[in-house]
């Protein structure tokens, strides 16, 4: 077991050894590259097809976002129903025949 944890260790110091000596030091100087190429307007390149070569993909036309799929409405019961419903099945629930207490848990 002391061999498993000693293993672990050194590989983790080892990694974070790496990790070290691929950062800057605090005397060299970061310089964030310039880029010259500004946005401007341009023509569009030319369609090209996704299918070449594929005869056997079909299309499907009309797609509906899921958004748009009507839901059936869920039945509504009402809360006072359930309520109800609840209290006469915990008074014709199994009742327990003794009660368990443990006495002197100290």
């Amino acid at each position: 077991m002391k061999a498993i944890v000693f293993a672990i260790c050194f590989l983790c110091a080892t990694a974070a050894l790496g990790q070290s000596i691929g950062t800057p030091t605090m005397n060299s100087t970061y310089q964030i590259t310039t880029h010259q190429q500004q946005a401007s307007a341009r023509p569009m390149a030319q369609e090209q097809s996704l299918l070449q070569g594929s005869g056997s993909v079909y299309i499907a036309q009309g797609e509906v976002p899921l958004w748009e799929v009507p839901l059936p409405e869920p039945p509504t019961v009402p809360l006072g129903d359930v309520a109800r419903a609840y209290r006469k099945q915990h008074e014709t629930a199994k009742k327990a025949q003794f009660v368990y207490s443990q006495v002197g848990s100290d």
